[in-house]
């Protein structure tokens, strides 16, 4: 047939199996068929959760991309047994399973079953948590949690968030804030008009260089400059230096430059590093800077007993970012933005006629959108109000100190191995370390010899652990988010990697060349 002036190619008839379409929505005559569908798979689940004796299979893309490419999706299967059938395959024969005590590797958590529930119900129901008249209960519930949330962290009265996809989003969002308050505060000091698009240029944030990527992102999307993103050093732990801090507050100010934002981190991704939260709220309070702490990592110190002093200061920043799914043990999504002047939060308001006009507010009418960067938005709060009333937050604190007291462990099993040399004992539960060959020319093969040993124990499946820099060269680095993952565990790991990484070395060495090219 011709559309649009082009060929367009349409099965012909009787090619493609018919099925009856309204027999699969999900409605009050085919809730049966739900409870078949749903009892199917998570009995695949559970089966293949069960029988996980590794985290990973090891599969290449080039492996398993023929077999997802070679799937017709213009002939429906029909019955959903098949479609399972056909799942095992593609996805869940070859996923990566964060359950398995084995897997070490990214800020993957395991989870908690009665957020699985509430994953269950708000995907049924399928509320979207953007106006009150399509999230009646799901809208207060989301409220709740951002106060229950804002008091644990002492933000006071007056304070306000909004649940969001993940911390980039929340530190995008955070960012956002901060710019229009600084080019309202411009505008204010003036005394004469200034235009925002000659505020902009004079925007800086200031991070420490272990800080999130997220806020250089966050800067560029917002149209700020390539260089209005300072980064300060950190002392021998990974924390940001607030001397060097305070030197790069007083040179913008000597230099006309209005710093926008400070953001400190609460749980640096690599090394689960806080940084000196009250130092650094003492010099935004003196300079009168927005403070933003990126807690995402870290929040789970929010429900620790005997951890919490760890945040201290956090109370003081104008925005926190939180992620319920990193150290709440919450399925993908959930994450929040907090701010301590809920007025802040106009800077992402926009009034639509058919969805949220303003007369609604003028009514009291609770609009989650008027908060949001997003409009159509997931009831991801349900999860976590569920965990909290079936667990506790005293249950959840637990479990993330278990995983900090096995990073503790790991740190001093390494210290105590000379296959190996550690970066930092870490405050939080990630381990960064690498493998070290003998002593002489060899050393100058450690960067290969480790990144070899990461990508040969992820294809071999027994475990999974992540990579990163250290002043320029190679490091592994361990990310313990399950309490069930032991010590011996970690010692079975460590010696995979220097048995991956010592042959690397032996079977460069074996060849006269490469011997010399090692020095």
């Amino acid at each position: 047939m011709t559309f649009q002036g082009r060929t367009v190619e349409v099965p012909s008839a009787g090619t493609t199996p018919l099925v009856d379409a309204r027999a699969h929505l999900f409605n009050g005559a085919t809730v049966e068929d739900y409870r078949r569908s749903l009892t199917a798979g998570i009995d695949r689940v559970a089966a293949r959760i069960a029988g996980t004796e590794r985290p990973f299979t090891g599969i290449t893309p080039d492996r398993l991309a023929p077999e997802i490419s070679a799937v017709d999706l213009d002939r429906p299967l029909g019955d959903p047994a098949e479609a399972l059938a056909e799942l095992e395959d593609v996805y869940l024969r070859d996923a990566v399973y964060f359950h398995h005590p084995r897997y070490l590797a990214h800020l993957n958590c395991p989870v908690v079953i009665p957020a699985l529930l509430g994953e269950a119900v708000l995907t049924a129901v399928n509320s979207s948590l953007d106006t009150w008249d399509q999230s009646a209960g799901g809208t207060l519930i989301e409220r709740r949690l951002i106060d229950w949330t804002a008091e644990r962290i002492g933000l006071g009265p007056d304070a306000d968030g909004v649940f969001t996809s993940g911390g980039s989003q929340s530190n995008f969002q955070a960012m956002l804030l901060a710019r229009e308050e600084a080019c309202d505060r411009a505008s204010a000091d003036s005394p004469v008009p200034i235009a925002k698009q000659d505020i902009l240029p004079r925007l800086r944030i200031i991070a420490s260089e272990a800080g999130h990527f997220s806020v250089q992102k966050s800067a560029k999307m917002l149209g700020l400059g390539p260089d209005a993103v300072i980064t300060v050093g950190t002392d021998r732990h990974r924390r940001m230096n607030p001397a060097a801090l305070a030197r790069e507050i007083d040179r913008c100010r000597r230099e006309d430059l209005r710093v926008m934002a400070v953001v400190g981190t609460a749980g640096t991704t690599d090394f689960g590093s806080i940084d000196p939260l009250p130092q650094i709220a003492d010099l935004c309070a003196d300079a009168g800077l927005w403070l933003h702490v990126d807690a995402a990592y870290g929040c789970g110190l929010l429900a620790s007993r005997t951890r919490r002093d760890l945040l201290d200061g956090i109370e003081r920043a104008h925005s926190v970012t939180v992620d319920y799914h990193k150290s709440f043990f919450q399925p993908v999504s959930s994450s929040a933005l907090l701010v301590r002047d809920g007025a802040a939060l106009r800077h992402a308001t926009y009034y639509a006629d058919y969805l949220n006009p303003a007369r609604m507010a003028k009514r009291r009418i609770p609009n989650q959108v008027d908060k949001s960067v997003q409009t159509t938005r997931r009831f991801d709060a349900l999860k976590l109000w569920l965990t909290l009333r079936v667990m506790g937050a005293d249950a959840i604190g637990a479990l993330f100190d278990e995983v900090v007291d096995r990073a503790t462990e790991a740190y001093d099993l390494l210290a105590e191995d000379p296959r190996f040399e550690v970066v930092t004992r870490s405050q939080l539960s990630t381990v960064v370390f690498r493998w070290l060959p003998p002593a002489g020319p060899l050393r100058a093969l450690a960067d290969e010899a480790n990144l070899h040993a990461r990508e040969a124990l992820a294809a071999s499946g027994e475990a999974v652990v992540a990579g990163t820099k250290v002043d320029g060269h190679h490091y592994l680095k361990f990310t313990l988010l399950n309490p069930e993952t032991t010590l011996d565990d970690i010692a079975h790991v460590l010696d995979l990697l220097a048995e991956h990484a010592g042959r690397y070395v032996n079977d460069r060495t074996a060849a006269p060349e490469l011997c010399r090219a090692a020095g």
